[in-house]
C-alpha cells in the first residue's frame, strides 16, 4: 500500500507542477487553488508512503517521478523543446526510479 501512496503522490505532484505556469505567480485564483490542492495531497501521500518506505528512497522516487512527468508533461502539450540528450536525461531518471523500486526493502 506504502507504494501505491507514493505512485499517487507523485502523480499529484505531476499536477501541481505542471500547473505552476497557469497560476501566473499565484496572481490566479483557481489555478492557484488547485495546484496548492495537488501539492497538500502529494505531500500528505508522501507522508503516508514514508510510513513504510525508506524516506530516502520514497523522496527519490516521488521527486524522480514528478520531474521526468512534468518534462513530458512540458513536452507534449507546452510545446516545449526535444530533444536526443533531453529523452536520454529523462530516461536515466525512469532508469533510477525503476532502480530504486526493485531495491527496496
Amino acid at each position: 500500500m506504502h507504494w501505491f501512496f507514493l505512485f499517487v503522490a507523485a502523480a499529484f505532484e505531476i499536477v501541481w507542477a505542471s500547473g505552476l505556469k497557469a497560476t501566473d505567480g499565484f496572481s490566479r485564483l483557481w489555478p492557484s487553488v488547485i495546484v496548492l490542492a495537488a501539492m497538500a495531497v502529494s505531500m500528505g501521500l508522501l507522508a503516508l508512503a514514508a510510513r513504510g518506505l525508506p524516506i530516502g528512497t520514497a523522496y527519490a522516487v516521488w521527486t524522480g517521478i514528478g520531474a521526468a512527468g512534468t518534462a513530458i508533461y512540458g513536452i507534449v502539450r507546452l510545446g516545449e523543446d526535444v530533444s536526443v540528450s533531453r529523452l536520454v536525461c529523462l530516461g536515466l531518471i525512469v532508469v533510477g526510479v525503476v532502480g530504486l523500486k526493485l531495491l527496496a526493502k
